[in-house]
C-alpha cells in the first residue's frame, strides 16, 4: 500500500513539474488577392491591402519579393532576393516594411503598399508576391509556447511601359488527345480511343512575348455528322516566357488521376473520326491563332468481346458433337 502511494504522489509530482504548453492558432486573409497594374516609369501608385487575423493575437511582418513561373500548370516560386526596377514601400504612419508589427484577434489592418517606377525602368513585365508573415513571439519563461506560423500573400503584376504598348506574342504550343494508341493514316499519327473511354485534352499556349498575356476563347468538338460542342476556355494569366496548360469548362474528372493536369476530359459514347479545334484571341487588335487536332473512336472492348464469344461458342459446340 505504500508503495502504491508513493507512485501516485511521484506521477503528481512530475504532472505539476512539466510546464504548461500553449499552442496559438493562426488565420489570416489579405484582399485584394491579386493585382495587375501598367505604369509608365517615373510614376507611382497606392494600393490599399487589407489584412485580416481571424487567429490569437500575433506578431506580423510585411515584405515583398519577386517570382518566376515554375512550370506549365500555373505554379509560381517565390525568390529569396529582392530584383528588378520596381520600389515598394508602406505609407502607413506606424508600420515599416519588415518591421513587425502587432494585430490583435479579428482585428483588421490597412497597408498602404506605394509602388513606383524609377525614370528609365526598361520595358517589360515584373512579378512580385506581397507577403505578410507571422513572426514567433518570445516565449514566457516556465511556458512552452507551440508557435502556429504562416504567410499569406497577394501576387502582383507590374507591366512597365513608356508608350503604352504591349509585346504579345502567343502561340498554341501542344494541343493533342492523350492516352488511346496511336495509328497512321495517310502519313499522320491519329489517336485511337474505344467508343466508352473518357478522352483527356491538353491546350498549351507559349508566351513569347515581353508582357502577360490572357487568352480568350472556346474547344470545339466536332463529330461525323456535323454535330458540335463547344467548351469555353477560363480566363488564366500567362506570364511572359513561360507557358500554361489552359482550362477549359465544362469538365469531367478522370478515376485514375494523369500525371500532368488536362484542359479538358471528354466523356460519353464516340464513334467514329472527331476533330478538336481551338480558337484563341489575347484581346482587342491582336490576331487569332487556330489550331486543331483528330481522334478516332472504336468500340474496340465491345469488338473484342464479341469475337472472344465467337470462339468459346465455337469450342463449345466442337467439343458437344464430339
Amino acid at each position: 500500500m505504500k508503495r502504491i502511494l508513493s507512485s501516485i504522489l511521484a506521477i503528481c509530482f512530475c504532472l505539476f513539474a512539466v510546464s504548461s504548453v500553449t499552442a496559438q492558432q493562426l488565420s489570416l486573409s489579405i484582399t485584394p488577392p491579386l493585382l495587375e497594374l501598367s505604369i509608365k516609369p517615373g510614376k507611382s501608385v497606392l494600393i490599399a491591402y487589407t489584412v485580416g487575423n481571424y487567429g490569437d493575437p500575433a506578431a506580423l511582418r510585411a515584405k515583398v519579393l519577386p517570382f518566376r513561373a515554375k512550370d506549365n500548370h500555373g505554379n509560381i516560386v517565390i525568390e529569396n532576393e529582392f530584383s528588378g526596377p520596381v520600389r515598394f514601400s508602406l505609407d502607413n504612419a506606424d508600420i515599416q516594411m519588415e518591421q513587425p508589427f502587432f494585430a490583435k484577434s479579428r482585428e483588421k489592418k490597412q497597408l498602404l503598399l506605394r509602388i513606383r517606377i524609377p525614370e528609365g525602368a526598361p520595358d517589360g513585365d515584373y512579378y512580385y508576391s506581397f507577403l505578410v508573415e507571422s513572426q514567433p513571439a518570445p516565449g514566457t519563461e516556465g511556458v512552452s509556447s507551440s508557435q502556429a506560423q504562416g504567410t499569406i500573400g497577394s501576387n502582383i503584376l507590374v507591366t512597365v511601359t513608356g508608350s503604352g504598348r504591349i509585346d504579345i506574342k502567343g502561340k498554341v504550343s501542344r494541343f493533342e488527345a492523350l492516352k488511346g494508341f496511336s495509328l497512321n493514316l495517310f502519313g499522320k499519327k491519329i489517336k485511337v480511343f474505344d467508343s466508352t473511354d473518357k478522352i483527356p485534352v491538353v491546350l498549351e499556349v507559349a508566351n513569347d512575348g515581353k508582357n502577360m498575356i490572357k487568352p480568350e476563347g472556346d474547344i470545339v468538338l466536332k463529330g461525323n455528322f456535323d454535330e458540335q460542342a463547344k467548351y469555353e476556355l477560363l480566363s488564366q494569366n500567362i506570364l511572359a516566357g513561360s507557358s500554361r496548360i489552359l482550362s477549359a469548362t465544362p469538365s469531367a474528372e478522370l478515376r485514375r488521376p494523369l500525371k500532368e493536369p488536362v484542359s479538358l476530359v471528354l466523356s460519353g459514347f464516340f464513334l467514329g473520326r472527331y476533330q478538336l479545334s481551338t480558337n484563341i484571341s489575347f484581346g482587342e487588335g491582336t490576331p487569332n491563332i487556330y489550331s486543331q487536332t483528330s481522334f478516332i473512336a472504336l468500340p474496340i472492348k465491345f469488338i473484342a468481346g464479341f469475337i472472344v464469344a465467337i470462339f468459346l461458342t465455337t469450342y463449345i459446340v466442337k467439343k458437344l458433337k464430339k
